[in-house]
């Protein structure tokens, strides 16, 4: 499926008169079920003042990882720096947090309102590889509309 087919439903969704976490929640399973190579979505935001990430929401098998300290994992290492990070091969990663041991690939996209990274959103997928231009792209124009509800 090209991603671009989903960007009306995500429109869709934004603009509805829900509440912005039940948003969020929406978009993550539109992407878990309408993409194949998405197998957990979620969404991970600053946590007040605190150096690290709180997940607000996600689509996928439960995972541990409810706080993430700035630094540490793929997504901690997007918190400090501000840029799209994705991984083919986890495996490969020193600095890496398996939210499963069925995880192949994972690419964290930075949230950004007014130029400050407030949070991200983190796809993992069980295929080696999974994540193109295409995703990157797509996930890029998502967050840019996330950051209008903020």
């Amino acid at each position: 499926m090209s991603l671009s087919l989903l960007k009306p439903e995500i429109e869709t969704i934004l603009s509805s008169e829900e509440t912005v976490d039940s948003k969020l929640e929406n978009i993550c399973h539109v992407l878990k079920q309408n993409v194949k190579h998405y197998d957990w979505v979620g969404f991970y935001f600053k946590n007040g003042d605190k150096p690290e990430l709180k997940l607000k929401t996600y689509a996928g098998k439960p995972t541990d990882h409810i706080i993430i300290p700035f630094g540490k994992g793929i997504c901690g290492q997007v918190a400090v720096s501000n840029e799209n990070f994705l991984v083919e091969d986890v495996s490969a990663q020193d600095n890496y947090i398996a939210c499963s041991i069925d995880v192949k690939s994972e690419i964290v996209i930075p949230l950004f309102v007014n130029g400050e990274n407030i949070g991200q959103i983190d796809i993992d997928s069980n295929t080696a590889n999974a994540f193109t231009q295409e995703d990157k792209n797509f996930l890029v124009w998502l967050n840019a509309e996330v950051a209008k509800l903020y």
